[in-house]
């Protein structure tokens, strides 16, 4: 088998959604693949500081800010924040439709008040993205007060809201300078989602990396469950959806394996001929 290159979102694939402990699994997978000679790269919508826990099992890289912000073997290799007046733009139009902003810089992650009232309801059948959040702020990775913002460069913007009205104007403003990814959640009373710029996402991410090693896509696999891995799945050579995973995406991949609680990766590396 060629040498591949993986990339493995966070909360929902490679560890339970908000969690930094991927299963003893998933880590004996992903040794055994490096050691066959592949590569094995995060590829997540987490800013640098919320993956920052993860780096210690030793991953080739990380495709980090949902594509923005790319680094290969220690090198930062795509460097891509949000430019300062369209971030201001975003940041008013959301605020006057009260919708709930989070702001992720590299280092740094603010939010607005009251987002732990709006996800009260987030439980075991909501998407990994809205759990990440409300683990978040209750545990483990510092949501701190949108007050305490110094003005770093934003790679990307979380929102959240109880009715898709709120987004009308937001998305007909923005619509020119950003990607919407949203998270339809009705069962719950919330809609969550993101937006990033139009010139990056994980897709772009991925094919920056193979350019960098001199790799064609065809190699790469990509293991995703969220709405936020549809690019990833476009861009890369085989898609594979955990069974824990959004039915839209199932749908897209080439292969559902099981969940992330139930050893998916492992199980998937090993189907794959990965290990």
């Amino acid at each position: 088998m060629n040498e591949k290159l993986i990339f493995l979102d966070i909360d929902g694939t490679l560890t339970k959604p908000g969690y930094n402990i991927p299963p003893a699994s998933a880590l004996e997978a992903i040794r055994k693949a490096q050691s066959n000679g592949h590569k094995v790269f995060l590829c997540s919508g987490r800013n640098q500081a919320m993956l920052r826990p993860l780096l210690q099992y030793q991953f080739d890289g990380y495709v980090a800010s949902a594509g923005g912000y790319v680094v290969c073997d220690g090198e930062v290799i795509f460097d891509r924040p949000m430019k300062p007046e369209v971030f201001r733009l975003a940041m008013d139009v959301f605020g006057r439709n009260h919708v709930f902003r989070t702001v992720e810089c590299l280092d740094g992650t603010y939010g607005d008040s009251g987002l732990e009232d709006l996800l009260d309801g987030a439980d075991e059948y909501s998407n990994s993205e809205l759990l990440r959040f409300r683990r978040q702020l209750s545990q483990t990775l510092d949501i701190r007060p949108m007050r305490e913002y110094n003005g770093a460069p934003v790679y990307k913007i979380v929102f959240m809201c109880t009715d898709r009205s709120q987004l009308d104007e937001p998305m007909e403003v923005l619509r020119e300078h950003f990607v919407f990814c949203v998270q339809n959640l009705e069962a719950v009373g919330c809609l969550n989602g993101e937006v990033f710029g139009l010139d990056f996402n994980k897709g772009i991410g991925i094919r920056k990396l193979c350019k960098h090693l001199g790799k064609d896509i065809s190699d790469t696999i990509g293991f995703g469950d969220s709405m936020n891995d549809k690019e990833m799945f476009e861009a890369v050579g085989y898609s594979v959806c955990m069974d824990n995973g959004h039915p839209a995406m199932k749908k897209m991949a080439d292969y559902v394996c099981p969940a992330v609680g139930d050893d998916g990766l492992y199980k998937a590396f090993e189907k794959l001929g990965l290990i």
